[in-house]
């Protein structure tokens, strides 16, 4: 790349950053960034991705782990995507069961049920294996991820979705933890209700084919970019089924087979303006 070249390249990630910055402050979803990260594409958008992490940390920000994204057939035909992506996990995005979800927090928010890895070991071997991730995962338990857009209306792309941090939002664990011993990942079911009626029902076969194959994915994706998975590291591994959009004053509960199960409630409070799909 020629020093005009880069100039360029700079300018966009500087201005897709700088977009994306703006939605969140003001809760009014933005245009796409993927015109400006062209022609650097996926590789421009985990620049612009790693910008927002960085300022969010400058701030206070501890990171977490990370979560995997586009994992499941459905969701990605929800957004017209083809390719898992990846994002930064921060501790201000953790919320506890107990604690009703803020709409005023999130633009536009949708919740799908997921299956979380906390390793006990690094990741970082030159190609990690589904055996590997088995071997360094301290347990598992059931999410609930809230995911959201900066982008107005989700009108994404991957490259929208992977500058946007993965389109993260919130999280939520549940209490129980669980071995891999003996637990069959590709098999587990998970159903999702809203106020009690299922509203998602989805399995681990339905995230990557096996949970274990899409943590392996990040794993090699993320050690090419630059930071590897390490000990304690929280890894939400994908939507085990459908996404489902967000019901002011709704509950929604995740029960996952062999695992557990975890729940959130969010505020009857409506978005404010420019929150709305």
């Amino acid at each position: 790349m020629n020093t005009t070249a880069a100039a360029r390249h700079d300018v966009a990630i500087a201005a897709a950053t700088a977009r994306l910055q703006a939605a969140q402050a003001t809760r009014i979803g933005c245009p796409p960034v993927r015109d400006l990260l062209l022609p650097g594409g996926i590789d421009a958008a985990y620049s612009v991705q790693s910008n927002l992490i960085a300022a969010r940390v400058a701030a206070g920000a501890k990171p977490a782990g990370r979560k995997i994204g586009l994992t499941n057939p459905t969701v990605q035909a929800q957004l017209g995507v083809d390719q898992p992506d990846f994002g930064v996990l921060l501790d201000t995005m953790r919320r506890g069961e107990d604690e009703p979800i803020d709409h005023r927090e999130l633009l536009t928010p949708r919740i799908e049920a997921e299956l979380a890895f906390v390793l006990g070991a690094d990741l970082d071997r030159p190609e990690v294996t589904e055996g590997d991730v088995a071997a360094a995962t301290d347990h598992v338990v059931a999410a609930l991820e809230i995911v959201d857009s900066r982008i107005a209306g989700w009108d994404i792309s991957i490259v929208d979705t992977v500058a946007d941090n993965a389109s993260s939002g919130l999280y939520v664990l549940g209490r129980e933890h669980r071995s891999l011993n003996g637990l069959d990942a590709t098999a587990i079911t998970m159903t999702m209700t809203q106020d009690g009626t299922p509203v998602s029902t989805g399995s681990g076969a339905d995230c990557l084919g096996n949970p274990l194959t899409a943590v392996a994915w990040l794993a090699n994706t993320a050690r090419r970019y630059g930071s590897a998975l390490r000990a304690g590291d929280l890894v939400l591994s994908g939507a085990l089924g459908p996404m489902v959009r967000v019901r002011p004053g709704a509950t929604y509960r995740a029960v996952i087979s062999g695992v557990g199960q975890v729940s959130a409630s969010f505020t009857a409070s409506e978005q404010g303006e420019g929150g709305h799909e």
